[in-house]
């Protein structure tokens, strides 16, 4: 007997899927789009006993302006670039080296190294706040820039998805690498790494995301105003200064979440690539 489904069974089940995708979107982007409703709508219009998401009345001049000049919005955005970037970049030069040698180096006791990658990938950040917090501050370095980087420079996450991807490349091409005379070190950084973009595409969405929107690790490890990440500057501006005037906040979150929103808008087709490719062996 035939299992062959008929075109019009398939029809059907594509339609469902579809309308099944489609209703999950619609759930998750409903949030984003009722804060960018409220970002373009004057006080009166927020709190009505119906719901409108386009303004009779646009306040997006007002709303926005607020939002740069009520809390200084431009200082918690470049923070929060100078954070991402230096954690970003930082777990790349340790990430690289650390997944080369787990794909494809032989030594002993390799797989238990990657067992305990592994295991720490079940350790959760907050678990760790408290003795990170006691050692930062015996050494001084609490309320500064350091403190929100150096916890996160090693990425065991990072590690794991390189070296899944560093797995998928040709020993022959490191082989015709080493006969060249390129040192290890060199291989990683002229070999690997031009090979491995698409996979420190995915990778980079993840830790800027990430750290980006960090809550938890920045409100313990800073009190300056000068050091706020947008998270945090957010907060702040919605306790001390919006209070409950909620066009500007929604105007200050939708200007927080836009960087994240154009950069994986454009990086998403590598973004798709690397996480294909560090399933593949």
């Amino acid at each position: 007997m035939s299992t062959a489904r008929s075109p019009r069974a398939s029809l059907g089940f594509a339609v469902l899927r579809h309308v099944l995708l489609l209703g999950a979107a619609a759930f998750m982007l409903a949030p984003f789009v009722w804060m960018l409703s409220t970002s373009l709508k004057p006080q009166t219009e927020i709190f009505l006993d119906h719901i409108r998401l386009w303004p009779e009345q646009l306040a997006v001049v007002e709303n926005y302006t607020a939002a740069f000049t009520k809390a200084p919005l431009l200082r918690f955005l470049m923070n929060g670039a100078i954070v991402t970037i230096s954690i970003f970049a930082l777990q790349v030069l340790v990430a690289l080296p650390c997944a080369y040698a787990l794909a494809k180096l032989r030594f002993r006791g390799k797989q238990a190294l990657f067992a305990v990658v592994l295991l720490c990938l079940l350790i959760p950040p907050h678990a760790i706040s408290v003795p990170l917090f006691l050692l930062f501050y015996q050494i001084g370095i609490l309320n500064s820039y350091a403190a929100l980087v150096v916890p996160f420079t090693i990425s065991v996450f990072g590690i794991f998805l390189m070296r899944q991807f560093f797995l998928t490349v040709p020993d022959d091409l490191i082989d015709a690498a080493r006969m060249d005379g390129i040192s290890e070190f060199g291989i990683v950084w002229r070999v690997m790494l031009p090979t491995a973009i698409p996979a420190l595409t995915a990778f980079g969405i993840f830790s800027v995301v990430a750290h980006w929107n960090d809550y938890f690790w920045p409100l313990i490890a800073i009190n300056s105003e000068h050091l706020l990440t947008p998270p945090l500057g957010v907060a702040a501006f919605r306790n001390q200064e919006a209070g409950t005037d909620f066009g500007p906040l929604m105007a200050a979150a939708t200007i927080v979440i836009a960087p994240l929103v154009i950069a994986f808008l454009m990086a998403q087709r590598r973004f798709i690539e690397g996480i294909a490719l560090t399933g593949m062996k």
